[in-house]
């Protein structure tokens, strides 16, 4: 048989991990038998040579469904069934795609940001592919927007469970890959700690002497916990009590109109950074993803064919 596309798996993963917690690496194994796939296409590569095709479209299926929260991530490699997924399968769907998923808010949410599809409705975009009305650039670019939306996504779920000091970590490690403020090698950015820290969880120095500085407030928080004036204004505060004129607040969340608009009118400059934004930087900067593949675009060389 040929190996099943990545939206046929996604019923058979979520079935495997109707009992509890499984490894990611056990399932494609429990699925390549029970689908009976030969040796010969359990060991298809992709172009990469890195990956299994089979391994690649069970991860996927996994991801699109913890987009609709039918599993989640536990720990590195391993991933179970929510409530929502038990409910789901107690149903007996005969499949589950991803026209099953846009049931859910939150997978819509996510087809839309990793689409980019902030002026067009994701079934437009869909319906485009759909019908080969793009030329095959444009589908090439529209997919690596969509994997790289997809990799922010993650991204940002992985940050949003880790513990609150690897958060600050990650601003800093972020902003001097960005070049403020030097180097690691040069200790010009640094976390202040949990304690003692008046308001601040970071500090940039942007010359060697430390004489010119940005303050760094960051908070981990969950999806719709979004950041509201007060916040924004005891930052101030904070920036006023070190004598600071830069400010970086960076959330996980969002920021509300009346925070966007307090940071826009205080006498200090304020940058807001959202979770979007922030999973954004990540991956232009490579903090927490690296280069998997790369795909050479060449096109007809004219000079060589000239007489």
């Amino acid at each position: 048989m040929s190996i099943p596309d990545y939206q046929s798996l996604m019923l058979p993963v979520l079935a495997a991990s109707s009992q509890g917690e499984v490894r990611i690496g056990s399932v494609v194994e429990k699925l390549a038998d029970q689908l009976g796939l030969e040796l010969s296409e359990r060991s298809e590569l992709l172009p990469s040579g890195k990956q299994t095709v089979f391994s690649n479209r069970v991860h996927w299926a996994k991801s699109y469904l913890s987009k609709a929260q039918l599993v989640e991530l536990t720990r590195r490699g391993h991933f179970k069934i929510t409530q929502r997924g038990q409910t789901v399968l107690a149903s007996h769907p005969t499949q589950i795609d991803n026209k099953f998923l846009m049931q859910f808010e939150e997978f819509r949410q996510f087809r839309e940001r990793s689409n980019g599809a902030e002026e067009e409705p994701n079934r437009m975009v869909v319906a485009h592919l759909e019908e080969h009305r793009q030329t095959p650039d444009e589908t090439m670019r529209m997919a690596h927007r969509q994997i790289e939306g997809a990799l922010a996504q993650d991204l940002l779920d992985r940050v949003r469970s880790a513990p609150p000091e690897f958060f600050e970590r990650l601003i800093v490690n972020l902003l001097l890959s960005m070049g403020y403020g030097g180097s690691r090698a040069d200790k010009a950015g640094r976390t202040l700690g949990r304690t003692g820290d008046d308001g601040v969880d970071g500090v940039i120095d942007q010359d060697a002497l430390g004489l010119d500085r940005v303050y760094i407030q960051a908070k981990r928080y969950a999806a719709g916990n979004n950041i509201g004036s007060g916040a924004i204004r005891d930052f101030f505060g904070s920036l006023d009590r070190h004598k600071a004129s830069k400010g970086l607040f960076v959330t996980t969340s969002t920021f509300s109109p009346s925070a966007k608009e307090t940071a826009e009118f205080l006498s200090k400059r304020i940058v807001l950074v959202d979770g979007d934004q922030l999973a954004s930087l990540m991956v232009q900067q490579n903090i927490g993803c690296r280069i998997e593949d790369t795909l050479h675009i060449k096109r007809v060389d004219e000079e060589f064919f000239e007489a």
